[in-house]
């Protein structure tokens, strides 16, 4: 298959209009880093046009070094105890009913960074107590004690990725592992709490994996996930395998569905914080509370 030229259903939204410059004025101003410049995220333009932005926390430098991501590896030489109060103001700024808040890995702190983590959910939540707050969390090395300190400022969903199926995780991940980062979901859902989490297809997964992935997602009692399309954002990356039909994301998504979790969003251009609020009003709405209902009476 010919990976050089991106199919047609890829074309995303290009930056541009008065809520895209409303967005980046604010980036700007607050001093704030974004997954959505940091990672290459395809979306930016329909995303901060609409007026929301995936705010990335803790610095834009990651210990870790997967290679399917644009943000820079190596060893962060800040730690900027102002960033909670900056986020705070630009989510009432840009009148966030959800706002989504992610991070870099950052591995040499003694506790990963959830002290700031913890931070950065009640400065948000003490100046807009309306908002719902959802955290895009690393792994914190599968230390359970780090990832309380997050949960224990209440963030409205948790959500951690896999990114790829099991056989995948060390070529693609390098630092991470499958069954850790499985611990880490379930142990949010141990503790009550709404999990999501997502991965790439294009990555050289095959059919069985795709669907054993999505049964141990499932199985994990998992409330959402997202699939999307792997993205190479250099030549040093990991090559894209294929490029993978919205016909076939829509399968995935029926599958999953079928599977038992509560919203699957699948598509080429779906990314983990893509129309997040989206995703949880559809999650605590109507739609998830028949699809419950049917299953329980299955």
């Amino acid at each position: 298959m010919d990976t050089t030229r991106k199919p047609s259903w890829l074309r995303a939204k290009l930056p541009g209009g008065p809520g895209y410059q409303a967005v980046r004025q604010l980036v700007d101003t607050h001093q704030l880093h974004t997954v959505c410049q940091s990672a290459q995220c395809p979306n930016l333009g329909e995303c901060w046009s609409r007026g929301t932005a995936t705010v990335m926390i803790l610095g834009n430098i990651c210990t870790r070094s997967c290679n399917f991501c644009a943000i820079e590896t190596g060893r962060p030489t800040e730690l900027d105890l102002g960033e909670p109060a900056r986020v705070a103001e630009a989510v009432a700024k840009m009148a966030l009913k959800h706002c989504v808040i992610t991070s870099v890995a950052r591995d040499e702190l003694a506790d990963g960074g959830a002290s700031v983590w913890a931070a950065t959910i009640r400065a948000v939540r003490h100046r807009n107590p309306a908002t719902a707050i959802e955290v895009l969390v690393p792994d914190f090395k599968g230390q359970l004690e780090h990832v309380d300190t997050v949960l224990d400022a209440k963030p409205d969903i948790f959500n951690h990725n896999l990114e790829t199926v099991e056989r995948l995780q060390r070529p693609v991940r390098v630092q991470a592992r499958y069954d850790r980062s499985r611990e880490v979901l379930r142990h949010a859902k141990s503790r009550g709490f709404t999990t999501k989490t997502g991965f790439m297809l294009g990555l050289g997964e095959e059919q069985a994996e795709i669907e054993r992935t999505i049964r141990d997602i499932a199985s994990d009692r998992t409330d959402i996930l997202t699939i999307g399309q792997y993205l190479q954002p250099s030549p040093k990356h990991l090559p894209i395998s294929r490029w993978v039909t919205p016909e076939e994301f829509k399968q995935w998504k029926e599958f999953g569905l079928t599977a038992g979790l509560g919203v699957v969003e699948s598509g080429p251009l779906v990314r983990s914080s893509y129309h997040a609020d989206e995703q949880s009003l559809k999650y605590t709405g109507e739609e998830h509370l028949n699809r419950t209902n049917a299953l329980a009476g299955a």
